[in-house]
């Protein structure tokens, strides 16, 4: 048997003669994307030593080769090393062939190095990514993503989706996290079943299922389910799903003589073995409270909020607007953060000849008691009427942003643009952060007074934006791939709802 002895090997300081520069990625950046990490110029680390923007880590030589290999990157400053009892060697330039043959000798395998990675994605869609990543929680510091392996169980993420366009998001994810997705398949029988295979084992690992709707919405329920329960009888350690968009979450009041559909959807996923839930923007807070199990509501308002302020011009000549009563406090938090005016539409809009002129009420309605006792006298509630459509609100001469959390028939929404554009708004956006955008959606948003739609990608919706260049797309799989991270590494989610109120 061929053994290895291997030497501890320090890291000395980086000397005076050390120049400036970064480790920097040959592959080319693709349009509308950025980079994930920061690049460090080494200028700013002068005598002390290499470390990364996330956090001081130990790796093997074996894994910094593997991965500059991986990303072809290039070490642009000299570098020396000391090993115990060996005299000192310098590196420079970016010769890969200098560095590999440091392998032949074993001393160099277990040496203690940092290394800052920085990665693109390739492949993708376009999306608007904001510029910077998550920064760090001051009571936690960040892990490098290639540590998360290293910890009890490991890690495995699969998508859940049989429909390709369903599977970007898992792959934004995946290399957000430095790791490849789970090997699975799911498909639709011929008979319409939903058969899913799991190609690697997952007994006492992590795993993380994401899953986003398609426009088969009870399919992509039943695919969740039964990866989950697979995954569940396959002896995982534990099972967490991923639903940027919680599919019928409009279902989670009681109607007349109908059913609370969430509550429903939770207690099936709770049955089926998922042990914790990431989703975001929940139509109802309140949902969170049909399941038994830990979920966690991220908010996208900060990536629409950044992307406000960055890709709108003059944006201080705003006001947010909120297309009915119901979404004035999610209109209030956009204003409120970005220190600008609120608009509210109230009424709806009235006919020319009301329902009571046109004959359709006569004759008049008779008080009818005949199921009631006589000595009964209960008082009826008088029934509701929307006054004629008005915005309570200055918007002329202004940019109206019509805030809401879903954004699927858009006939509100027009109506409201249309609207706002009598009062005098020169310029009208819409933001929400699940774009479902079904039916003619796309056609009706290009057609109306409506200048940009912003949703995000917790909905894949490539085929609507080729219908509609007015739709436009914000990436969110930046804190979704934060709160894998931590919740795999056991740290505090607490970071990611730094700010947020009762009411946002």
């Amino acid at each position: 048997m061929l053994c290895f002895c291997f030497v501890p090997v320090r890291i000395l300081r980086l000397t005076k003669a050390l120049r400036s520069g970064i480790i920097q990625d040959e592959l080319k950046q693709p349009p509308g994307m950025t980079p994930l990490l920061n690049h460090t110029p080494i200028n700013k680390m002068r005598g002390k030593l290499l470390t990364t923007t996330v956090g001081t880590r130990t790796t093997r030589f074996s894994d910094i080769l593997n991965t500059v290999a991986k990303t072809k990157s290039k070490i642009m400053f000299p570098l020396e090393i000391m090993a115990h009892g060996a005299k000192t060697q310098r590196l420079e330039g970016s010769n890969m062939e200098q560095l590999q043959g440091l392998t032949g000798t074993p001393a160099w395998a277990s040496s203690s190095w940092h290394l800052q990675g920085i990665n693109y994605l390739e492949g993708l869609s376009a999306a608007w990514v904001p510029r910077d990543p998550l920064p760090e929680c001051g009571e936690s510091r960040g892990q490098d993503p290639s540590d998360m392996d290293h910890t009890k169980g490991g890690l495995v993420i699969f998508t859940a989706n049989s429909h390709p366009a369903s599977r970007e998001l898992g792959k934004r994810i995946a290399e957000r996290l430095g790791v490849e997705l789970g090997k699975v398949q799911v498909y639709q029988e011929p008979n319409r079943e939903t058969r899913v295979q799991i190609q690697e084992s997952v007994r006492g690992k992590d795993v993380f299922v994401i899953q986003t709707v398609s426009k088969d919405v009870n399919t992509t329920i039943m695919e969740m389910l039964i990866m989950v329960y697979a995954c569940r009888t396959s002896c995982a350690k534990s099972i967490t799903g991923v639903l940027p968009y919680f599919p019928y979450s409009k279902q989670c009041k009681m109607r007349k003589r109908g059913s609370i559909v969430s509550k429903l959807i939770a207690s099936m996923m709770c049955k089926a073995g998922l042990t914790h839930l990431i989703t975001m923007d929940l139509h109802q807070k309140e949902i969170q409270g049909f399941f038994n199990i830990p979920v966690d509501n991220l908010r996208a308002s900060p990536f629409l909020l950044q992307y406000i302020q960055e890709e709108i011009p003059d944006y201080r000549n705003a006001v947010i607007v909120a297309k009915s009563p119901s979404s004035a406090k999610r209109a209030q938090s956009f204003a409120e953060r970005l220190r600008l005016g609120i608009a509210v539409i109230h009424g709806e809009a009235q006919d020319a000849e009301s329902d009571q002129v046109d004959g359709r009420h006569s004759p008049p309605a008779v008080k009818s008691t005949g199921a009631i006792h006589p000595s009964m006298d209960i008082p009826l509630l008088i029934p509701k009427e929307k006054p004629p459509i008005t915005v309570v609100g200055d918007v002329g001469g202004r940019i109206a942003i019509i805030v809401d959390d879903i954004i699927d028939d858009v006939d509100s929404f027009v109506a409201a643009a249309e609207t706002l554009k009598e009062r005098g708004a020169y310029k009208i956006f819409v933001m929400a952060t699940h774009g479902i955008l079904s039916c003619d959606a796309p056609k009706f948003i290009e057609e109306s007074a409506i200048d940009e739609v912003v949703v995000t990608n917790t909905i894949p919706h490539e085929l609507q934006k080729l219908q509609c260049p007015k739709i436009k797309t914000v990436d969110i799989s930046m804190i979704l791939s934060e709160a894998i991270r931590r919740i795999h590494n056991g740290e505090s989610m607490s970071y990611l709802f730094r700010n947020i109120g009762v009411d946002d």
